[in-house]
């Protein structure tokens, strides 16, 4: 029998693509409903976009992960993303892809067969918005 929950946990190394590399996994599991636990690590390059913003607001350094949440479904995903400088200043907004692993992503995901998420334009948003759907 098929258990309710399920617990992943993942490392990407140096030089990987965060959102890439969660989604390939997502893909890969056929997680229909997941969320992010947790995520510790640091990036050589981030790529988000701020609140409200149109446009991606990147750089390059070195940056520490200090937060990453969002929902996981092969259906789309959409996470959010907190890094902080060498300073301590930090910075968070919209995940996109381009985010390069600096030394490690430590990633706990949880998922359930108890739902689906899909992601669908309801009017009430211009964006494809997480849709649930209970088995």
């Amino acid at each position: 029998m098929k258990r309710q929950n399920e617990t992943h946990v993942i490392r990407l190394k140096p030089g990987m693509d965060l959102k890439k590399s969660i989604q390939e996994y997502v893909n890969k599991n056929y997680i229909q409903a997941g969320w992010i636990v947790t995520c510790v690590g640091s990036l050589t390059k981030y790529n988000i976009r701020f609140a409200n913003q149109s446009t991606l607001s990147s750089d390059t350094g070195h940056f520490e992960i200090v937060g990453l949440t969002g929902t996981l479904s092969v259906n789309g995903s959409h996470l959010h993303i907190s890094i902080s400088d060498s300073l301590g200043r930090t910075i968070g907004g919209h995940l996109s892809e381009n985010n390069i692993i600096y030394t490690t992503a430590e990633i706990v995901i949880e998922s359930s067969d108890a739902f689906l998420f899909k992601r669908m334009k309801d009017g009430s948003t211009p964006w494809e918005e997480l849709q649930i759907e209970k088995k």
